[in-house]
């Protein structure tokens, strides 16, 4: 068990590490000499002469080997840099240090605490919504396999998935909180300053997020279910008198749990990675729409690199934990 959780931990250390390099190499190396050339630019017509040019790359360290660059870029997440050049000035920019952002002003960091509040309330509230829903479904559709009732849930669900996420959302908006008045007006508001007024802004997110995700669930629960009732020991259980709802909590559902895991643990991390449709369509700000604002022209690379570097981070980490879960769910994954 040990040796295969480092394993998996070393994998996870360097696909981080190579996932930083392309980030890098991709914002800050791979458009050339245009972040020098916007700020130069900015200065005025016939300003921007070849020596002023010069002057913004080489403060910017765009006359540098890419090794380099990426060195100090690196090091200054560790450890902070004092030297970081935005728009003509140079700031500080302590540990972990991911850019200055054009648009605020402030350091990418302090921007990104103010931020994932929000996408982490919506996050928990739409997946575990999705989790529980979908599960239930998809065990109850399993328990009347043929039936009806299985037919349309299951036809239901492949009716939901069918439809791109952002009209669900956007006919949500419009119909139960515009013009049916069902929810009121969306956005975050900090679950520490009031929390029932936190979950009535956030109920309706968390309901378009859950009916969405909670098909996956439902499918795939069914499957496994419907797999694990025609295994020896549940017709075992059967066959002592148990009530078909015991068998169905108790034994059958119990090892559809464990794959489960995989798909909430992913879908969570993307989540939480930003959900950009999401925070936009209900003005959630989190960092799915403050990236998304940072595609603005001018776009803000410090800003759309940090929310790159950062969800790729957590999807990593979270199979990184689904995969040390697992193997305590199941053993036999601990000796792959």
């Amino acid at each position: 068990m040990t040796g295969f959780i480092l394993r998996r931990l070393v994998s996870s250390i360097l696909v981080v590490i190579l996932t930083s390099i392309f980030v890098f190499v991709l914002f800050f190396k791979g458009l050339g000499d245009s972040p020098a050339r916007n700020y130069c630019e900015k200065l005025g017509p016939g300003k921007c002469t070849a020596q002023k040019l010069g002057s913004i790359e080489h403060q910017m360290g765009l006359d540098q080997s890419v090794a380099h660059n990426y060195a100090v870029w690196a090091e200054g997440i560790f450890a902070g840099r004092h030297d970081v050049y935005v728009d003509g000035k140079l700031y500080d920019c302590p540990a972990p240090c991911l850019g200055i952002s054009i648009s605020s002003g402030n350091t990418v960091w302090h921007d990104l605490e103010q931020k994932y509040p929000a996408t982490i309330t919506l996050a928990i509230g739409g997946s575990l919504i999705g989790l529980v829903v979908g599960v239930l479904l998809g065990a109850f559709a399993a328990l009347w396999r043929g039936s009806a009732t299985d037919r349309l849930l299951v036809g239901g669900s492949l009716v939901i998935s069918a439809i791109p996420f952002y009209v669900i959302a956007l006919l949500a908006w419009i119909y139960l909180t515009l013009q049916l008045k069902i929810f009121p007006t969306t956005g975050y508001y900090p679950v520490t300053q009031n929390p029932a007024r936190t979950v009535a802004w956030m109920m309706l997110p968390w309901l378009v997020i859950g009916l969405t995700s909670c098909t996956q669930y439902a499918r795939f629960t069914r499957a496994q279910v419907v797999e694990t009732l025609a295994e020896d020991y549940i017709r075992t259980a059967r066959s002592k008198g148990l009530p078909g709802q015991r068998v169905l909590f108790k034994h059958a559902l119990r090892a559809a749990i464990v794959p489960v895991t995989t798909i909430f643990g992913l879908n969570f991390a993307a989540l939480l990675a930003g959900t950009i449709f999401t925070e936009r369509i209900f003005e959630i700000d989190g960092i799915g729409k403050w990236s998304l604002d940072a595609l603005q022209t001018p776009i803000d690379l410090q800003v759309v690199s940090a929310t790159v570097l950062v969800s790729a981070i957590l999807v990593v980490l979270a199979n990184l934990l689904v995969d040390i879960f697992y193997s305590f769910l199941d053993p036999r994954t601990s000796v792959s």
